[in-house]
């Protein structure tokens, strides 16, 4: 799923990533580190893949990481038709600095 450990074991991993692609979809941008933004932006990049093709295996493709049936609804019937046009490039990664307290570089990602 991923190819950066983070220090955290496999499954701590899955359900961190699983939550933070739900939010983004949800939302349309969350604050994070720079190092968990580039390995959300190709897990998000390949939901939002599987969105635009639409059939009923891309569908349950997407509910394997995402648990939330709303969000899988609004993946395939907004999010997906927003970028028919577009081959990739669905996210954007902006810098934000240094966090206040451990000093680690913080990102805003979001849906372009």
């Amino acid at each position: 799923m991923t190819l950066r450990r983070l220090g955290r074991p496999l499954g701590h991993r899955k359900a961190l990533f699983r939550n933070m692609v739900t939010d983004l979809l949800t939302h349309g941008k969350i604050e994070t580190t720079e190092v968990k933004a580039k390995e959300l932006r190709m897990l998000a990049e390949n939901l939002i893949t599987w969105g635009k093709q639409g059939d009923i295996h891309a569908r349950r493709q997407v509910a394997m990481v995402i648990s939330d049936k709303d969000v899988v609804k609004k993946l395939f019937n907004e999010i997906a038709t927003r970028y028919t046009e577009r081959n990739g490039g669905y996210t954007r990664i902006v810098k934000l600095g240094p966090r206040r307290g451990d000093a680690a570089p913080m990102a805003l990602i979001e849906l372009v």
